[in-house]
This record gives C-alpha cells, structure tokens and sequence, in this order.
C-alpha cells in the first residue's frame, strides 16, 4: 500500500502547486474559520492543523480488537461503507484476533505505510496505549472508537456512556425484573476493555436502590458467546437459584440462554444484554424472539468516526475531544419498531 497524499507532505505540495484554491485549504485561522491555529497544537493535533482539504487522498487505518465479535465486523461494515461515500477516502482494515501484540504490531505497520488517519478499538486500554501515544505524537490524527486508552494522547473518542448503560441495565433489573429482590448472575467483557469494568461498576450503582438484589456469581466471557455459555454453564451447575443473567454484550446474553436451556432452566431465568445490532442475528431480534428480555443499545460509530475524518482531513476542521453516542433500551414493547428504524433488514 502506498501512501497518495500525506498529512505531512501533502499541504506543503499542494500549496506550491496552486495558489489561489490551495491557499483556502492551506489557509490559517485567520482566513479559514474552523481551521485549528497550529501555535501551540500538538501530535494529531498539528496534522489537523495542516490538512490538505477537499483536494487530498486520504490513507486511514483502521485497527479492529477482535472480528468474532460480531459488533466489531458490524463496526467495520460500517466504517466501510461511510467511507465509500467520501471520494477522498481509502480505508486499509486490520484484524487483531484479541490479541494485543498483534494490534500492536497492526499499528505499526499502518505508520510504515503512511496512513493520514488512525482509527483503532483498543482490544485493551493499557497494552494499546503506547502505540496509540506514538501515533499521534507522529502527527497522525487517531480517533479512539469504543474502547478508551489509558492517555488523552489521541484526537477524538468516540463511544456511548458504558457506566451510564450499565447503570440503566441494573436500574431496569431493579425496577422490571426483581422489584422484590432477586439473584443476579454477571457475565464480564475482558478484563482489560475499558467497558467491562465501565458496564460492571454501573450495573452495581443501578441495582443499589434494591437492597434485595444480590450478585452472586460472576464470570468472565471475554464479550464472546461460546466463552460466555461455557461460563454460565458453570455458573447453573454450582447455583440452584439464579433469576437474572445480565452480560455486558448480547452474545453472552444469548451463550447464558443456551446454558440454561440446555440444563431446562431457560424458563425461570431472564436474561439481559447490551449492543442491539439491527441484524437477524443480533439482540434487538433476540428480545422481539422472546429469548432476551431487553437489551441496549451500543452503536458502533463507524459512519461517525469517518464523518470526523472528513470533519479532521477535508474540511480541516477541529474537532470536539470526546463524542458520546446515543443509547436506547430495547424491550418487547419497541424491538420491532427499532429494528426497522436502525435500518434492520
């Protein structure tokens, strides 16, 4: 892959080549409002500050934590197809199979090609931090997609409030699901994922109005469905009374009702999850089937994060640090009509 038009060298050719349509891209803040002012800027930052406008090709890397997950393909679907939209745009995928070395490794050769852009979904915040901190120290412009870094070394971070949908997901089993108190089973995204801990530490806050509500077991599902069945499984055989499954993503959710059903418990068990992707075999239908009684939904800010690389890279725009995503509980009563309005097929 080759690099077509820099961040870096790009300004400086383009405004040698023509003067007076590259001096609007080129221009500073005092002719360009919104252009960032490059005085004092730093790392991707300055990149932003210098960007070659609506006459550059741009090269954006996007690293992906883990494919199999099937939020994150839906993620990168996303990205793919809000790139194609912008004539400007080649976007280069990379797959780190959850594996922090290899992401790693991903970035870096991103750097050797040249990329204009990052985009990256740490597969872990403390792993990934230093790359990230490298790349944008570069002056490549990194925007951080749904799992955070352990720095404020990166341009924008865009993701829902995991703490808040955490604590809407325990609000709603202390309200809906147990009003008169219950046991809670808990099945965890990795460790290491900022929403793992985010959506754990929210869950706590939302089911704390209910002193009768106990979290008696818990396991760690790695945010994928067959981990997560073979947890719950072990969770059913060393607890006879479990009334909920709250898992921090919908694969989990549907692994804990595999389990259950497999031991005949499906019945008295109500399970919850988190994402609702508008596809057949996402949340949002595993709710209206009966099989989830609700879940949230976690959008992935894939056409976000490519409308902020046209905001960064052709309209030389500076752009907010943080873009926090809308979220929504999705129950029976509304799944069919969400599916459709999130664009369901």
């Amino acid at each position: 892959m080759t690099r077509r038009n820099g961040h870096a060298a790009g300004p400086v050719l383009a405004c040698a080549a023509s003067a007076a349509l590259v001096l609007a891209a080129c221009g500073t803040e005092s002719d360009a409002p919104g252009v960032a002012d490059t005085t004092g800027a730093t790392g991707g930052d300055a990149a932003a500050a210098s960007c070659a406008g609506a006459d550059g090709e741009y090269l954006i890397g996007m690293s992906q934590a883990n494919v199999a997950e099937p939020y994150r393909q839906q993620m990168d679907d996303d990205i793919a197809a809000a790139a194609a939209e912008v004539d400007q745009f080649e976007v280069v995928f990379a797959d780190a199979a959850q594996d922090n070395s290899k992401q790693v490794s991903d970035v870096e050769n991103f750097l050797s090609q040249g990329i204009d852009l990052l985009i990256i979904s740490p597969n872990e915040a403390a792993p990934l931090t230093a790359i990230v901190e490298r790349a944008y120290d570069e002056g490549i412009p990194v925007i951080v997609l749904d799992r955070k870094i352990e720095s404020d070394s990166y341009t924008q971070f865009i993701g829902a409030n995991n703490l808040e949908i955490g604590r809407a997901a325990g609000e709603y089993v202390a309200t809906e699901l147990l009003p008169d108190g219950g046991t809670v089973a808990e099945l965890k995204g990795l460790p290491g994922s900022t929403p793992a801990q985010e959506r754990a530490d929210g869950f706590r806050e939302g089911i704390a109005s209910n002193a009768n509500i106990e979290i008696v077991a818990e396991g760690v599902g790695d945010w994928l469905r067959d981990l997560g069945q073979s947890q719950a499984e072990a969770i059913l055989q060393a607890n006879d009374d479990i009334d909920v499954f709250y898992a921090h993503n919908d694969p989990m959710a549907e692994g804990a009702y595999l389990a259950a059903t497999a031991a005949g418990r499906e019945g008295e068990i109500s399970f919850i999850g988190i994402d609702a992707l508008p596809i057949p075999s996402g949340g949002i239908k595993a709710v209206e089937e009966g099989r989830l009684s609700a879940t949230f939904v976690y959008p992935t800010g894939g056409r976000e994060a490519i409308a902020t690389a046209e905001e960064i890279l052709v309209e030389c725009a500076d752009v907010d640090k943080e873009q926090v995503l809308e979220t929504q509980l999705v129950t029976q009563e509304n799944a069919a009509d969400l599916y459709a309005e999130l664009g369901g097929q």
